[in-house]
């Protein structure tokens, strides 16, 4: 592990130019397909590409954020903070309050005994074996990604962000002033474009936010990965085993801030986004760190219950009831 260390230290030099690029431009294809999108409202053939690319942008536009939380993107500190500040309208999600949550996330990743500070809940089998026919119901509809996509994505990024857990502890102010930014962002847009500015806007809210969801899952969910207690848990296995890295091509890359490298990022969060891709591709055979293709990546929303026993993520088992507790078939 040590050398993999050595390796990614040479990838954590951030460079402003690099940086400015991957910002700025990232603003410039936002707002440049979001106005075009708006122009041609009225003929979807060409509007809903421009929808799905300013969608697109707006994810990336989060993961520069998530690099600013990490005061990785730039070289100075004030500089990580007031660029987090700028992006946080555009991606709904308050600074201070994303960067306090997703630092516990870090603190916490695998521990079988602080999932709350992952983004989606995970049970074990042994809990779900336990478990009562209500409690079953619930994590059942949670885990659907019919519902986890679409609804989860909608209700953490429209509604949940605009008071984040943890906001009493990172201060309130920020959240409220951030809120009140993003009304203010809104009603720009109605003055501007009135129903279609709404519309297309919504329309690319929603994408950006299914988008969302969908790499938070497959980040931490899938077959291999890596739980445990403490004091047996190895922070090294809980971010190069616990963490995915998916190699879903090199347009999905440059959409997504090369953030689906997100082994190489647990390891060394002070790796900036734009450097993500060429150390995991420099390391990946000489470390023999798996990746994750379209079809597994697909395959891994039928995963839904951490096995202590085998160490790893399994679907749910048969049993006789579907529903009924402590019930399983042999």
């Amino acid at each position: 592990m040590s050398t993999i260390r050595e390796v990614t230290r040479g990838y954590c030099q951030r460079n402003d130019a690099l940086a400015s690029v991957s910002y700025f431009g990232t603003f410039a294809v936002y707002f440049l397909t979001l106005y075009a999108a708006v122009q041609f409202h009225g003929t979807w053939a060409l509007a809903a590409p421009l929808v799905v690319i300013n969608a697109m942008a707006g994810v990336r536009l989060y993961v520069l954020q998530h690099d600013c939380g990490h005061h990785s993107l730039f070289s100075r500190r004030w500089m990580n903070d007031w660029a987090g500040y700028a992006l946080s309208t555009f991606t709904l999600t308050p600074y201070r309050a994303m960067q306090y949550n997703h630092n516990e996330h870090h603190r916490f990743l695998g521990d079988l005994d602080a999932r709350r500070a992952g983004e989606i809940h995970t049970m074990t089998l042994r809990e779900w074996q336990a478990a009562d026919w209500k409690t079953r119901l619930l994590y059942r509809l949670y885990r659907n990604p019919l519902i986890l996509i679409p609804i989860g994505g909608l209700f953490v990024y429209v509604i949940r962000y605009r008071w984040p857990k943890n906001t009493m502890k990172v201060g309130p102010t920020g959240v409220l002033v951030h809120d009140a930014l993003l009304v203010a962002w809104i009603a720009l847009l109605w003055v501007l474009g009135g129903v279609a500015a709404l519309a297309v806007y919504g329309a690319t809210v929603m994408i950006a936010a299914f988008t969302g969801v969908f790499l938070v899952y497959l980040q931490h969910n899938f077959e291999d990965t890596y739980w445990d207690h403490r004091p047996d848990l190895r922070h090294d296995l809980a971010a190069l085993q616990g963490s995915s890295a998916l190699d879903l091509g090199w347009w999905f890359d440059l959409a997504t801030g090369n953030i689906a490298y997100h082994d190489i990022h647990h390891f060394n969060a002070n790796i900036p986004s734009y450097r993500l891709r060429a150390c995991h591709r420099e390391i990946r055979d000489a470390f023999d760190l798996p990746t994750i293709n379209w079809p597994e990546a697909i395959r891994s929303f039928a995963l839904k219950l951490w096995d202590e026993q085998q160490g790893k993520l399994v679907p749910f088992p048969r049993t006789e009831g579907r529903f009924g507790a402590g019930r399983t078939a042999a």
